[in-house]
């Protein structure tokens, strides 16, 4: 165990793409185990965690963003976001985290939302006279929402694997989101006058905010569609998904007319890159979490956390700060792969309900997106606006705090989580 956690840890610190680091520190754990014998099981290792079906949903929901997003919708969601909140104190502050809100119904990704609103929203917050690690903090604190509010790629992996319902998780993921939201539009409130944030000297107007709502009507379609089909148990999330690509093309390439052969053969591109890039660290953690399970580490884990206290509101916030502290420094697909087989027991044990322990566990990878040293958003933010990550974190720590607040009240009172889902017959 000490060679394994030694290369796993000294390939990551070099710098070695992650999913190349778990299948590497998993064929050491493997030949140690067994020499030649069991590497001949590692090729149908390596595709057994390829072979679930709901898998297939991530590629068709990360293209439908796709072709939303170059159609042009994401521009429209953010005015019809700027019409609601514009007119407050920091208000494309505030419109940034609504439209936030908006967007991940339509990726379920925290970095495509970092990247979108990099290019288009962090000008525009400098322009009206944000700073631009400011700006880049709401982004950053907002792009969050994405992997929480359905559809969540993140959900979908941990419900593939772990066996639970993954309509029940997206369900789950639907208070918790939009009281992100509403946190960090409180902090920028509270916060807008003594930073100075601009503030707009047009007043809501009906008139104006009907004419965005009309112009963002198809963007806002389509996350209900998803969720209306998967809930009411019309569709699975893998057929809503593919449903939802038809329903993106027929927006930008039939009504709107502004997507061509070259844009949908650079989607497609794209959307290979970002699977290829999720499933390679799949089916690496697939190897790696075969040797753990055999070396029987997390009954080993389990019980260390057992030893230390038997009480459920302890053991609840060491599995918290444990996934806060490994999202510092590990992919959160990487991490969430290895530890869901290691955590879901423990909170089995000391009674949570399944979805309700996949939501406190998605939820506290998902902060980690956005703190040092390798959260993602952090890195797409700065690469896209060219500000430094140093100084994007000073202006975030305020939003990372108030979230893990959330965290908090999503992990001791059940019922943020597991309203909609019960309500639904989706959680027991």
């Amino acid at each position: 165990m000490i060679i394994v956690a030694i290369v796993f840890f000294g390939l990551l610190i070099l710098g070695m793409p992650v999913g190349i680091v778990l299948g590497v520190a998993g064929l050491i754990g493997i030949i140690d185990m067994g020499g030649g014998h069991f590497l001949a099981m590692v090729p149908d290792r390596f595709f057994s965690g390829l072979n679930l079906f709901p898998f297939l949903a991530m590629p068709f929901f990360i293209l439908a963003g796709e072709i939303m997003n170059r159609s042009g919708l994401t521009l429209n969601l953010v005015n019809f976001a700027q019409s609601l909140v514009g007119w407050l104190r920091g208000g494309m502050a505030h419109s940034n985290m609504l439209a936030s809100v908006l967007f991940a119904g339509l990726t379920g990704s925290a970095t495509a939302d970092a990247a979108a609103f990099g290019n288009t929203l962090v000008p525009a917050m400098k322009k009206a006279g944000y700073t631009g690690p400011y700006a880049c903090a709401v982004t950053a604190a907002g792009s969050i929402i994405g992997p929480i509010i359905p559809p969540s790629t993140l959900a979908i992996i941990y419900g593939s694997l772990m066996g639970v319902s993954i309509a029940g998780l997206f369900a789950a993921g639907i208070i918790p989101g939009l009281l992100l939201c509403l946190v960090c539009m409180c902090l920028i409130a509270a916060t807008g006058r003594r930073l100075g944030l601009p503030k707009s000297d047009q007043r809501p107007s009906l008139t104006l905010i009907l004419k965005e709502f009309r112009g963002s009507l198809l963007a806002l379609i389509l996350p209900v569609f998803i969720l209306g089909a998967i809930l009411t148990g019309i569709t699975t999330p893998t057929e809503a998904a593919a449903l939802a690509v038809l329903y993106a093309l027929v927006v930008g390439g039939v009504i709107y007319r502004n997507i061509t052969w070259k844009d949908l053969y650079e989607m497609l591109a794209r959307t290979a890159l970002i699977t290829g890039v999720i499933f390679l660290i799949i089916a690496s953690a697939t190897i790696l979490g075969w040797w753990m399970t055999f070396n029987q580490i997390p009954q080993l884990i389990a019980a260390g956390f057992l030893s230390i206290s038997d009480s459920p509101a302890a053991i609840v916030a060491m599995i918290i700060a444990l996934l806060l502290v490994i999202g510092l420094f590990m992919d959160i697909n990487a991490a969430l792969i290895i530890l869901a087989p290691v955590l879901a027991p423990l909170t089995l044990t000391i009674g949570l309900e399944p979805v309700h322990a996949g939501m406190i566990i998605i939820l506290a990878l998902t902060i980690s997106l956005m703190t040092p040293p390798v959260g993602a958003c952090l890195f797409v933010l700065a690469s896209v606006t060219g500000e430094r990550i140093e100084e994007i974190t000073k202006s975030l720590w305020p939003f990372i705090l108030v979230e893990i607040g959330v965290l908090l009240a999503v992990a001791y009172w059940e019922p943020i989580a597991l309203t909609i889902p019960r309500l639904l017959g989706l959680a027991n």
